[in-house]
C-alpha cells in the first residue's frame, strides 16, 4: 500500500490519527453528556469523561461553604500550612443541635488541647509568632496575597537555615517583606517598612543583607517607573499625567540618567515635571511627602531631568 493510500486510510477511519488533525480550539465540553466534541468536524474525541467537580450544587456563597467538606487550601501564611484540623467554637453536633451542658464543659476541654498540641516544637512557636507578625505588617503597608506568600517563603527558609536565631522576630519578618516588595516589585521604601515595626531601619538593613546574601537571591533594581501609580494615586492625579511622568523616566533610563539614583526621588522629580506640564500643579513639598524624599532631592533631580532631557518648563 502506498504512503497516500495509508495517509487517506487514517483520514476516514476515525482512529487515533484524526483526533490529532482536530484543532484545540474547536474542541468543546458537553457537560450533559460528559463528552468532548470537535465542533469542526462533530467527531467524538472522548465519552463518558469523569466530572472532576462536586456531586452537589450550590447558587450562593452561603450555600457554598455549607456544602463544601474540604477546608480551605494549603498557605505559607500559616505556621502548620493549614493542615490541622480546628475544633469549632459554636457548640453544635453534626445536625446543629446546641450540646448539653455536660458535653460542652467536655468540648471546651478538647478545644483547648487542641490547640496546645498545634504548637508543639520551637520552631512552630517561632513561626506562629513571626506569621501573625507578618499578617499584621501586611495590613499595615496593604501589602496583596502574592506578596504576603513571597514574604512567608523567604522567612521560613531563613528558619530553615537558622538565621532567626539571635535576631528579633521583627527585624526578620520586616527584611523578608522588603526581599518580597522588591521581587514582586511593588514599591515599599525600606523606612516606610520600618516605621510599621518596632526594629530599626538599620537592623532591618542588615537582617536584609544577610537573607540576600545566605538565600542567594537576586533582587531586581528598583525601577522608578514602579512608584509612579501609586505616588500618582495619593496625590490623585490623572491618567495623562502618570503617564507623561513614566515616559520622562522611560526616556532617562535609555539615557542612563537614572544609574545610581534614588528612585523614590526619580519619579518624584518626574512627577512634579508632568504635573507642571500637564497644568495639574502640585507643590515640592506634597510630593516629598508622599514619596519619603526631601524637597531638597526633588529639586535637584527635577533640575538634573529638565537639563539633560533638554525640557522647556514653564515658570
Amino acid at each position: 500500500m502506498s504512503q497516500e493510500e495509508e495517509k487517506k486510510k487514517a483520514e476516514t477511519s476515525g482512529g487515533e490519527e484524526r483526533h490529532i488533525e482536530c484543532p484545540p480550539e474547536y474542541i468543546v465540553y458537553d457537560a450533559e453528556r460528559g463528552e468532548y466534541v470537535c465542533t469542526l468536524t462533530g467527531e467524538v474525541i472522548e465519552q463518558r469523561a469523569v466530572s472532576q467537580g462536586p456531586e452537589w450544587r450550590a447558587f450562593t456563597p452561603e450555600e457554598r461553604e455549607k456544602r463544601s467538606r474540604v477546608g480551605g487550601p494549603l498557605s505559607p501564611m500559616v505556621h502548620d500550612r493549614g493542615l490541622t484540623t480546628v475544633i469549632d467554637w459554636r457548640d453544635r453536633d453534626a445536625s446543629g443541635k446546641k450540646l448539653e451542658p455536660k458535653k460542652r464543659l467536655e468540648f471546651l476541654r478538647y478545644r483547648k488541647w487542641q490547640i496546645r498540641s498545634r504548637i508543639q516544637s520551637s520552631i512552630d512557636r517561632n513561626l506562629a509568632q513571626a506569621m501573625n507578625e507578618l499578617d499584621r505588617l501586611a495590613n499595615q503597608l496593604r501589602l496583596t496575597r502574592p506578596v504576603r506568600e513571597e514574604a512567608a517563603i523567604i522567612y521560613r527558609k531563613a528558619v530553615e537555615r537558622g538565621l532567626v536565631r539571635g535576631r528579633s522576630i521583627e527585624s526578620v519578618v520586616a527584611a523578608a517583606v522588603y526581599v518580597a516588595c522588591r521581587l514582586k516589585r511593588v514599591p515599599r521604601t525600606l523606612d516606610e517598612i520600618a516605621a510599621h515595626t518596632k526594629a530599626n531601619r538599620k537592623e532591618i538593613a542588615r537582617c536584609y543583607r544577610l537573607l540576600i546574601r545566605e538565600l542567594q537571591i537576586k533582587v531586581p533594581i528598583a525601577d522608578p517607573i514602579d512608584y509612579i501609580p501609586r505616588m500618582g494615586s495619593l496625590l490623585d492625579l490623572s491618567g495623562n499625567t502618570m503617564r507623561r511622568a513614566a515616559e520622562i523616566l522611560r526616556i532617562a533610563k535609555e539615557k542612563a540618567l537614572t544609574a545610581g539614583k534614588d528612585p523614590a526621588g526619580l519619579a518624584a522629580a518626574a512627577i512634579y515635571i508632568a504635573t507642571i506640564l500637564e497644568g495639574e500643579r502640585r507643590t515640592q513639598k506634597e510630593i516629598a511627602s508622599i514619596a519619603g524624599v526631601t524637597e531638597v532631592t526633588v529639586r535637584n533631580r527635577y533640575k538634573e531631568l529638565a537639563r539633560q532631557l533638554g525640557l522647556e518648563i514653564p515658570e
